[in-house]
């Protein structure tokens, strides 16, 4: 058994900004995992709300694991001390997905199918960032220029307040007009919960499909208040990291969205579907910084999950990694044994 660490640079096309700040690089890193001549990969993508800010703590928190001896630990053993260990979901994931990844390797099966789960079936959303509306503007005719673009999901929550971001929701709208697309919106947390009822039912007669994460995390306790006679569906993110915040929160929201990064891989993953879908829920998966590796991962299970948002290595230039395509607007897997992605070539790499 022998792990393997790369320190990567990521370049976004466009900045990225939420709520909570403006995101245009990234670094990240990738867990190689050998064993019986097999090569498997995982990937971390560190963020200060997952308990790690850099690449060089993910790694410190994986050697502590990995010098805990964990030869003989299943999956689900190796998460379970990982969460002993305290370490931070954003670095567990990294291994987790590079052991899920060797295991449908050593079975010559896609994750998928060891998994036994359908093949991506759901269009993607394209995130378009807070921007001026002649930003957005710019950057929505951007994405539409590829012509199997389904869905976008629009960032709102803006420090300019709620005037503001009903501007850049109505550059969307006047962009899209005239294609059928789908449109969702996430606040990340932006919005007070006077505000967030006055977007949503603006919002809700304007073409938005559902809103997420309207409240900032820790105010949880206020979403009873949102959830009764709401005019579009909530789900929560931030609020919402393991499957036990599906079980503290499920009567107040009408969906999920699980992120590898925050739950620390597809173990957890999977727990929360469960649990969501055992209450009753809708389901999303969605991303951080990450690169092909981990979107693979990501997409390997959305078979099962009612919306995706799994588009954070088309903002990449360049990409590190190879794996995933999009097909009809999906972010589809390839036929190869495991999750399908790696890292593409060692001129990206920093080695560890």
């Amino acid at each position: 058994m022998e792990f393997n660490f790369h320190t990567v640079n990521l370049k976004k096309k466009f900045p990225l900004q939420i709520s909570r700040g403006t995101h245009d690089k990234s670094q990240n890193l990738f867990v190689e995992f050998i064993k019986d001549g097999i090569t498997a990969w995982g990937e971390c993508a560190p963020g200060k709300t997952e308990g790690a800010s850099t690449a060089h703590e993910v790694e410190v928190h994986l050697k502590r694991l990995i010098d805990s001896k964990i030869d003989s630990l299943s999956q689900y053993e190796l998460y379970q001390r990982a969460k002993d260990l305290n370490v931070p979901a954003c670095a567990m994931a990294g291994i987790d997905i590079a052991l899920w990844d060797w295991s449908a390797k050593k079975a010559n099966m896609s994750l998928k199918d060891l998994l036994g789960l359908p093949s991506p079936s759901v269009p993607t959303s394209l995130t378009v960032g807070i921007n001026p509306p002649e930003v957005v503007k710019e950057r929505v005719e951007l994405i539409l220029q590829n012509p199997q673009v389904r869905a976008l999901k629009i960032k709102l929550g803006s420090n300019e307040g709620i005037e503001y971001d009903k501007l850049i929701y109505s550059q969307v709208i006047e962009s899209t007009k005239n294609k059928d697309i789908a449109i969702r919106v996430d606040a990340n947390g932006g919005w007070t919960l006077d505000d967030a009822k006055l977007m949503m039912k603006w919002l809700s007669e304007r073409k938005a499909e559902y809103i997420e994460q309207p409240l900032v995390e820790g105010e949880e306790d206020k979403l009873k208040f949102l959830f009764e006679g709401r005019p579009l569906p909530i789900f929560i993110d931030e609020s919402c990291r393991f499957a036990e915040d599906v079980a503290n929160y499920y009567q107040y929201v009408d969906g999920v969205n699980l992120k590898l990064m925050k739950c620390g891989g597809i173990t957890e993953a999977l727990k929360i579907l469960n649990v969501a879908k055992a209450h009753g829920l809708k389901t999303m998966i969605g991303c951080m910084s990450e690169s092909s590796v981990s979107i693979s991962a990501g997409a390997s299970i959305t078979g099962i999950i009612d919306y995706v948002d799994l588009d954070s290595h088309y903002n990449l230039d360049p990409d590190p990694s190879e794996g995933p395509s999009m097909v009809n607007g999906i972010t589809m897997i390839n036929s190869l044994p495991g999750h399908g992605a790696k890292l593409k070539t060692q001129s990206y790499v920093e080695t560890n």
